[in-house]
């Protein structure tokens, strides 16, 4: 079986991508990362992107796009993407205080999903733990997904085990849906993201079960930093993960 490729979520070193893109994106390749996924391009123009990926022999895995950007400027977004390669576009935040918006949403995020995928690309939707809070008794999780045949899922298993989702049961009920993971470590006080390994949640579990999946990449995030700096805590993060997969997929 293909080992899954890593990629850096950018958000992950957000600061760094603000203030030089292209040298940001020379450590995240010099790390070793095979690829990245965006949450922004700090108004590069898609032509900028393109080549900067080209010269640094980066693939995209991912961008995090936000609806209203697919909802107000569609033929744009879509343009852009297309550009620098891009064939997967992640939904990264929704929230409301009813199940009648949750649902709303979720039925004009199935027509997105439908452009999206007359257009050669596939729609995906990113969880916090909220959307299993936020309606009582209810995962809006499954409210998106039950009539959007085509939506994906990117499972960020950080915040379904902030939410107390048990992950592995959960990856396996939705199997067809899951097409991403989110993998990032747990601290226990305060319980905020760490770097891989130095963390409580069970990655090599996590590992194994994107293996199930067969999974093509594992996308990794660091949001709280405690000891190292954005950009060598990613780099860690990297080597962590890249020997857990050595294990897993040998």
């Amino acid at each position: 079986m293909t080992k899954p490729k890593i990629a850096l979520q950018l958000w992950s070193i957000q600061e760094d991508c603000k203030t030089n893109l292209f040298d940001a994106l020379k450590t995240v390749k010099q790390n070793g990362y095979d690829g990245v996924e965006f949450a922004g391009y700090h108004g590069h123009s898609a032509v900028q992107i393109k080549e900067m990926l080209e010269q640094l022999d980066l693939a995209v895995a991912a961008s995090h796009i936000p609806f209203e950007a697919l909802q107000d400027r569609f033929e744009e977004t879509v343009a852009f993407e297309k550009t620098i390669g891009n064939q997967r576009i992640v939904i990264p935040y929704a929230s409301f205080d009813s199940l009648e918006k949750w649902q709303a949403f979720a039925a004009e995020l199935t027509q997105i999903t439908q452009k999206l995928q007359a257009e050669g690309l596939t729609c995906y939707y990113h969880n916090h733990a909220h959307e299993f809070t936020e309606v009582a008794g209810k995962s809006m999780i499954d409210e998106l997904i039950k009539d959007n045949p085509q939506l994906r899922l990117e499972a960020d298993l950080y915040w379904l085990a902030f939410a107390n989702v048990a992950i592995l049961p959960w990856l396996k009920e939705r199997e067809t849906k899951v097409g991403l993971v989110h993998i990032k470590d747990m601290q226990e006080q305060p319980q905020e993201s760490t770097e891989i390994g130095n963390g409580i949640l069970p990655i090599k579990s996590y590992v194994e079960a994107a293996k199930a999946l067969e999974l093509p990449w594992l996308i990794v995030e660091q949001e709280a930093f405690q000891k190292f700096a954005p950009l060598e805590a990613s780099g860690i993060d990297y080597l962590q993960l890249k020997d857990i997969v050595e294990e897993v997929y040998q």
